[in-house]
């Protein structure tokens, strides 16, 4: 068990010098960070801003922020309409303005997809055999129903206006998010051989002219919002222009910018929405998979029953258009902008889909956590940012350790006072112990953010206590055993068997008021209350792994077996005769 335990020792040491990471990430308080404070505007001129209204948004901005692991920020109300949002750390800003999002998505049908920046063709030669001309944008994603792919996006450029199996099929109703298992293949266009009416073949007809003309179909377009997007050049104030969006009207969007230029390549002309983030059950960005077939990180999604049903239809329709027509594709909209807009290849009955695109894991990991946790109720202007610093904190801190300092001091000098030997043991126990909460606050801050601040510090200065008292229960169990005569060595096992039921009992119950705590507690305390959590478990892992061994290994000692002066198991400490003290053990003892 020491060995194991060493071996754990070491290995985190070697991750974390393998992640650079060699100090703790240092919370609000200690190291600064980013304060914005957001004003919430009413969803009408003049309407009032309740108070239930606040709370759900505040509840949703903590979510996001735990649901991206950053610890020890706080979202706290102020007045009536502001709420003022501190993320701890430099370079928060993304997280800023995340929680902030108001997140209104939306799944629509693509009636219109034109690049930006580049002039449209008067003419083009005639379609090829496949059908496939260039000049038209190509789906940014794909839509699946398991984190296989499964409705890919097409691989080439769709041509613009191409619609020839619309006259067949209708005008697809629009429809939202991608849903269940897209896994079918693209219905073949209707040939003029099969049998049409006459009103449906002159709509083919039309359609077919308008392809080798080079132009997008702007059939059933409202002339609003075509005018509304021949002016959309999807730059600045462009992008994100819609974001409150009339989810019963046609819109004309921006497609989701580089973040390096800040320039959309695309923009579109979306038809109504019919199903709404609120609809969506569950979110989740998953990782490259190659063996399940998913080579990029995905967000899953699941849908509610009715959200289900309206999808199915949509997809059926658009399944038949094929994937070259532009109204194939249906967009997914995230305040006003469109993140993706995967094609479809069949009908997709199921409630679940996977949303593909070129998305880093922040990228999907910010789009899962904004869906998951829902649209803020109200939207919310920013109305100052500015950075904090942690001049305040340091001065605690130094005092805090101060006190620290002088709590463990006076813990070792009782253990030496006291249990002489064996209080080598107990500091020898607490040194591990600080070593692994020590690697343990490193590598969780480099793995899901956590910081830590003077609140958390206490929760470790409270650990040294419970620490100590495990060890306290021990050795008297041991003791014990002793002043009935027994050797050493089977004092050692039997104390052991005694006390570890009454440790467990501790730190359980310890560990279940820490957990309450971090559930119930915001801001600072849940600090607190996880730095406890987490060093009550490490202490388990201490007494069991090296304070138990360790003193089943110094019993076959002559200094601790025979009952030295200074090994804390002397007669004279005990209270019991030298023949008593220390006795051979028996064959059966042994």
């Amino acid at each position: 068990m020491l060995l194991a335990l060493f071996v754990i020792a070491a290995a985190l040491v070697g991750l974390m010098f393998w992640q650079g990471q060699k100090t703790p990430k240092l919370a609000l308080d200690l190291a600064g960070g980013t304060t914005v404070t957001l004003t919430a505007e009413p969803s009408r001129p003049g309407a009032k801003i309740g108070d239930s209204e606040m709370s759900q948004a505040i509840n949703i901005m903590r979510e996001r922020v735990n649901g991206l692991g950053v610890s020890e920020a706080e979202v706290t109300k102020q007045g009536n309409n502001v709420i003022i949002v501190q993320v701890p750390g430099q370079g928060q800003e993304r997280v800023v303005k995340l929680i902030g999002t108001t997140a209104k998505l939306e799944f629509r049908q693509v009636m219109v997809a034109e690049p930006v920046g580049v002039p449209q063709p008067t003419s083009t030669p005639s379609p090829t055999p496949t059908g496939k001309t260039s000049g038209s944008p190509k789906p940014s994603s794909k839509a699946s129903g398991s984190p296989s792919a499964s409705a890919k996006a097409s691989t080439s450029p769709s041509p613009k206006g191409r619609a020839l199996a619309q006259a067949l099929t209708g005008t697809p109703k629009p429809s939202g998010t991608p849903s269940g298992k897209a896994t079918g293949k693209a219905t073949p266009k209707p040939s003029a051989s099969q049998s049409l009416t006459p009103e449906q073949l002159q709509q083919l007809q039309q359609l077919q002219q308008q392809q080798q003309a080079g132009g997008e179909d702007f059939t059933g377009v409202d002339p609003a919002v075509k005018a509304q997007f021949s002016k959309l050049t999807c730059t600045g104030n462009d992008i994100g222009q819609g974001q409150t969006l009339n989810p019963g009207k046609q819109a004309a969007v921006c497609a989701r910018p580089d973040p390096k230029t800040h320039k959309s390549d695309y923009k579109f002309i979306l038809a109504p929405a019919q199903i709404s983030g609120e609809q969506v059950t569950k979110a989740q960005a998953l990782p490259p998979d190659p063996q399940n077939g998913r080579v990029q990180w995905t967000v899953s999604l699941d849908l509610n029953g009715a959200a289900t049903k309206t999808f199915a239809d949509f997809t059926s329709k658009a399944a038949a258009l094929g994937e070259s027509n532009t109204r194939n594709h249906f967009a997914i909209v995230l305040d006003g902008t469109v993140y993706s807009w995967p094609s479809v290849k069949e009908a997709i009955t199921s409630g679940n889909a996977s949303i593909e695109g070129q998305f880093t894991q922040q990228d999907a990991t910010d789009l899962a956590n904004v869906l998951k946790y829902g649209a803020l109720p109200l939207k919310f202007v920013p109305s100052s940012i500015e950075s904090v610093s942690a001049t305040l904190g340091k001065d605690q801190l130094s005092a805090g350790l101060i006190a620290g300092a002088i709590g463990l001091g006076l813990v070792v000098l009782y253990c030496l006072l006291y249990y002489r030997g064996l209080g080598f043991v107990a500091i020898s126990s607490l040194i591990i112990a600080g070593v692994l909460t020590y690697e343990s606050v490193v590598l969780l801050g480099k793995f899901i953010d956590f910081r830590m601040s003077l609140a958390g510090i206490a929760g470790a200065i409270v650990a040294i206590g419970i620490t100590a008292d495990s060890f306290v229960v021990f050795f008297e169990r041991l003791r014990d055993e002793v002043r009935e005569g027994r050797s050493l060595r089977t004092a050692v096992e039997r104390g052991w068997h005694r006390a570890r039921r009454t440790i467990i009992v501790a730190d359980a119950v310890s560990f279940i008021a820490a957990l309450l705590l971090y559930w119930f507690a915001i801001g600072g305390v849940k600090g607190f209350a996880f730095t406890l959590g987490l060093t009550t478990l490490i202490d388990v892992v201490v007494v069991f792994f090296f304070t138990k061994p360790l003193v089943t290994m110094l019993a076959r000692t002559k200094f601790f077996g025979r009952g030295h002066r200074w090994s804390g198991l002397d007669p004279s400490t005990l209270g019991v005769s030298k023949r008593t003290k220390v006795r051979p053990a028996s064959a059966k003892e042994a």
